[in-house]
C-alpha cells in the first residue's frame, strides 16, 4: 500500500499509530490517487491530511481493520459511494 501526507495539512496526533501499524510505502499524492481503493484520514481540524492507497480489495480491508483496531471511525461505513475521492475516511471518534 502507498501513502502520502497532503501538503499544507497538519497530521493528526494519532498519525504515528497509523504508520506504526500499517506497512506503507511513501509516494506522491498523485501516485496514491492512482490506486484502486483510497482511504483518507482526517486530522483534528476535520481536514483529510493522509491518503492511503491499496491496489487490492484484500489489502484495503486489512488496512480498514487495522484502523478500526486503533479505535478510529470510518465515516463512510454505511455507504458505498466515494466521498472526496475516498472509499473510506477515518478519524478519531467524537468526544
Amino acid at each position: 500500500m502507498k501513502t502520502s501526507l497532503l501538503e499544507g495539512k497538519k497530521p493528526a496526533k494519532f498519525d504515528k499509530d497509523i504508520t506504526g501499524n500499517l506497512l506503507l510505502e511513501t509516494a506522491s499524492a498523485d501516485d496514491v490517487r492512482q490506486q484502486a481503493l483510497i482511504i483518507g484520514v482526517r486530522n483534528e481540524a476535520g481536514d483529510i491530511y493522509r491518503l492511503i492507497g491499496a491496489t487490492k480489495h484484500n489489502s484495503f480491508m486489512n488496512a480498514v481493520e487495522e484502523l478500526f483496531d486503533l479505535e478510529l471511525v470510518d465515516e463512510l461505513e454505511q455507504t458505498d459511494e466515494p466521498v472526496e475521492g475516498c472509499d473510506a475516511i477515518f478519524s478519531a471518534p467524537a468526544d
